[in-house]
């Protein structure tokens, strides 16, 4: 039996229907005290703490990131920044449109206040994070609706403290863009706002990242089959590529010089190239998002695995009156995106942690279900035990069943973000040392500054983080054999320029390599008990060429236990952990050099 009656949030923090509903059984006879829950005023404004803290303090997880976007869009605002194959005109498969989403308010911020670099880096994750918490605060008030306060608090908390969601959330990923789109068209679906939801989708697909197109189609279901709205959806599609696609076509097209529609052609690389495609950039086992999904949600992962079988147990052991907790929709059809995701990134050899961001709030959702039917089929067993003189409400007696899972699962979550921190911010804060330290560092005879990067070319934070464009970062060829960035070229039509040493097959080519003795400083990880190799010396120890500036310790994976390394445990975790040192080098000028550019400087 569907329940029929509208949620409505009031002042108080309480749902009136939820009186209308509440005992779990027939022979109740009064009302009882529903639950309070956070307000929407109070919802967002945790959820725009936890996401401002996540803006600042999270790391770049993904090198990806820092070169598919942080860089380009760099190169946006300051004409100056690396390029990857990707956005060769010869192949197109990222929308310069989605950057200028985040340039345009970042440009304007720019203009006004001529920040550092750095700081419009921040500025820019503050944006992500609040479009996150906006998105997140809605989505909490259709899980409300949809599947009852109780549900929606709960999941509430697991967002707050989710580790997922402190490294996806302030990401300038398309998969993250794509997350926040996601909540928004399922809350829209789940208030049964059908235009919102087409259009929500529609910029998730186009905007963000094509493939989520798949977690749209229950909502294309719901809405074609079951409710018969194909007008509706035929009408607001067509508004949405005039809104979305056509003017991304424009601009992206302008952009790479020729007719371009960036989804298409990532689609088509990513399913149908036959040579190489995505499986070139490495492959995983089944179980990878299974010990990837624990370390980012924990129980709550395990949980929401479970979720499909515990609602087939509650359909047979629940009462008929307290086991459906959902307004308009079945659960085979409200939940099946989560699912029918996974099942399909699990199937693919080529895996990635955020291939999953899209349905990170769907973890905390089936989590807090599961949560929900444990405490049903408590309250069960315990009401076959003791006969209940007066009505009472499953939750007055199962309450401690969450409050055990919340405390577990904040508990580890905060372990792991700490452990995140602590284990892998380095990078980020020796790069910072180029901004700190900026006049002891440059040269003042030479008009650029070289920074250098080996082993360690997937840990670079992006350019933002180097005080200006004197500043250029060069890569040091190392073990890696696959293909580098290279920077854009210096000519105005620089994204339109077609370059032989792009290629789609992560082929490794010289021209990205930079000449060691030409670095004018050099950011170096020492682990100090790895053996290193004749490409990947270590350039710490070579006391006399370089000096170090700025030293940091960094994880040492290899040498450190999984489960210590894994979650931070206060006066523990540094007995079985071991740290290198993550290192900002300074070139030593020997004397002649230092006589050579005076001479120079005199003579000018």
């Amino acid at each position: 039996m569907k329940r029929k009656e509208s949620l409505k949030l009031g002042k108080s923090g309480t749902s009136s229907s939820f009186r209308r509903r509440s005992s779990s059984y027939p022979n109740a006879a009064v009302s009882v005290r529903p639950p309070l829950f956070p307000t929407l005023q109070i919802a967002f404004k945790a959820l725009l703490s936890a996401r401002i803290c996540a803006a600042i303090w999270s790391s770049i997880s993904d090198c990806d990131e820092t070169y598919n976007y942080w860089e380009e869009l760099h190169y946006l605002l300051y004409n100056k920044g690396l390029q990857t194959w990707e956005y060769s005109p010869q192949f197109a498969l990222r929308s310069y449109t989605y950057l200028l989403v985040h340039g345009v308010p970042a440009y304007i911020y720019k203009e006004i206040f001529d920040p550092n670099p750095m700081l419009l880096f921040y500025f820019i994750r503050l944006l992500l994070g609040i479009s996150c918490a906006v998105a997140e605060v809605y989505f909490y008030k259709g899980i409300c609706r949809e599947f009852g306060v109780h549900i929606g608090r709960s999941w509430l908390v697991f967002q707050l403290f989710s580790a997922g969601m402190f490294i996806s959330s302030a990401a300038l990923l398309p998969s993250s863009f794509s997350m926040y789109f996601t909540m928004a068209a399922l809350a829209a679906w789940w208030h049964q706002q059908y235009k919102l939801a087409i259009f929500f989708t529609a910029i998730s697909v186009l905007l963000g990242w094509p493939f989520v197109g798949l977690i749209s189609l229950p909502i294309l279901y719901d809405i074609i089959i079951r409710r018969k709205k194909i007008r509706t959806f035929i009408f607001w599609s067509i508004i949405s590529g005039v809104t979305v696609l056509l003017p991304m076509i424009i601009l992206d097209s302008s952009y790479y010089g020729r007719n371009v529609i960036a989804p298409l052609n990532i689609v088509f690389y990513n399913i149908f190239k036959k040579d190489g495609g995505p499986n070139l950039y490495g492959t995983e086992p089944f179980s990878y998002y299974i010990f990837n999904g624990f370390l980012n949600f924990n129980i709550i992962w395990l949980l929401s695995l479970m979720t499909p079988v515990a609602l087939v147990i509650a359909h047979f052991l629940v009462p008929s009156k307290s086991k459906q907790s959902t307004l308009s929709l079945p659960y085979y059809v409200s939940l099946s995106p989560y699912y029918l995701w996974l099942a399909v990134m699990m199937a693919q050899p080529h895996k990635e942690e955020r291939f999953l961001f899209p349905v990170y709030p769907l973890v905390s959702l089936c989590g807090a279900i599961t949560i929900d039917v444990c405490q049903k089929l408590f309250f069960r067993i315990k009401s076959a035990i003791v006969k209940f003189t007066t009505a009472t409400h499953y939750l007055n007696h199962t309450t401690f069943i969450t409050v055990i899972f919340v405390i577990l699962s904040v508990t580890l979550n905060l372990s792991r973000i700490l452990a995140l921190y602590q284990n892998y911010h380095a990078p980020m804060d020796v790069f910072m040392e180029l901004s700190t330290a900026r006049e002891d560092l440059e040269d003042p005879h030479s008009q650029k500054m070289d920074v250098c990067i080996g082993k360690d070319w997937y840990r670079y934070p992006s350019s933002f983080f180097l005080p200006s464009t004197k500043y250029s970062i060069r890569f040091l060829k190392s073990e890696f054999r696959g293909m580098l960035p290279a920077y854009y070229s210096d000519e105005e039509n620089a994204t339109q320029i077609i370059h032989n040493y792009f290629n789609d097959m992560n082929r490794e080519n010289a021209f990205m390599y930079f000449d060691y003795n030409d670095c004018d400083l050099l950011v170096d990880l020492d682990l100090k008990t790895k053996k290193h190799s004749p490409l990947e010396p270590n350039y710490s120890s070579r006391t006399d060429e370089w000096n170090v500036v700025k030293e940091v310790p960094f994880l040492n994976a290899q040498a450190s236990h999984p489960i210590y390394r894994a979650f931070y445990i206060p006066f523990v975790s540094y007995k079985h952990i071991k740290y290198g040192s993550f290192n900002l080098l300074q070139k030593i000028k020997d004397s002649s050099e230092t006589v050579e550019s005076d001479v120079v400087e005199t003579n000018n």
